[in-house]
């Protein structure tokens, strides 16, 4: 009976949720049947992620090559992670989704946007042992009130079952925005700027980390974290992104 009276009593409060701030499309506000759902036309201008791309960075190939292909860059430039998967190019609706997330604090969007990172990253997901999330540095947080790439990473660990660890990697200094800056720039701006902390060593040694962030742009920041991470004992990372800036595909 009670379980009744309580599902009774949050039908009741998601529908004056609904009533009060009726649900919208994020990318054209257009009126939808539920909060954070797309309507068709927007749904139909994302651009999903799939294969064939390159086995490492996850970069989207225009043919396909055969399987375990890898990108020139993949090849001439090994990353210190293992794999990398996004699950849809930033731009458009997505990049609206980043920054609802990242800026307006539309964590409410959060479960559906890990939703897609978790089909993206399917092995990774399946072959990590803790998810870790890409984070801010204590001002920043103070500041933004929540961290972006914790969100996602907590809705993942929620859909997956995948045990996730906060406060196991930190920024030791405050960095520059990275938006803007060129790909040189944001390497140096990012070099040295993780550590994995003593709680991290003991949680994170000899395990496979899946680390999440929000966007992959140049690579710069996940970079230097999985570099931190394997300083700090972690046996492999494996790289999950919501979203993956795009040049020319190959």
């Amino acid at each position: 009976m009670r379980s009744i009276v309580a599902s009774g009593g949050r039908r009741a409060a998601v529908a004056l949720v609904d009533f009060v701030y009726p649900p919208t499309c994020p990318g054209c506000q257009v009126a939808v049947g539920r909060h954070a759902g797309i309507c068709g036309p927007c749904w139909s201008s994302l651009r999903f992620i799939e294969r064939p791309y390159c086995e490492v960075l996850g970069m989207p190939f225009s043919q396909d090559l055969g399987p375990e292909i890898l990108s020139a860059d993949a090849i001439a430039n090994p990353p210190p992670f293992a794999r990398l998967r996004s699950a849809v190019v930033h731009d458009g609706l997505a990049r609206t989704l980043v920054h609802g997330l990242k800026y307006r604090d539309r964590t409410e969007m959060a479960p559906m946007m890990a939703a897609w990172m978790v089909r993206a990253g399917a092995d990774l997901v399946e072959a990590c042992d803790v998810i870790v999330p890409v984070p801010l540095h204590r001002y920043r947080l103070f500041m933004r009130k929540f961290n972006q790439s914790g969100e996602l990473a907590r809705a993942i660990a929620r859909q997956t079952g995948k045990p996730l660890v906060i406060g196991a990697l930190r920024r030791t200094r405050r960095t520059r925005q990275q938006v803007g800056l060129s790909a040189a720039a944001r390497q140096d701006n990012v070099q040295g700027a993780f550590a994995v902390t003593p709680f991290g060593k003991a949680e994170l040694f000899g395990k496979r980390v899946l680390l999440v962030d929000d966007v992959y742009t140049t690579g710069a920041t996940v970079s230097a974290a999985a570099r931190a991470l394997k300083r700090g004992g972690a046996a492999e990372i494996g790289v999950l992104t919501f979203a993956r800036a795009l040049g020319n595909h190959i």
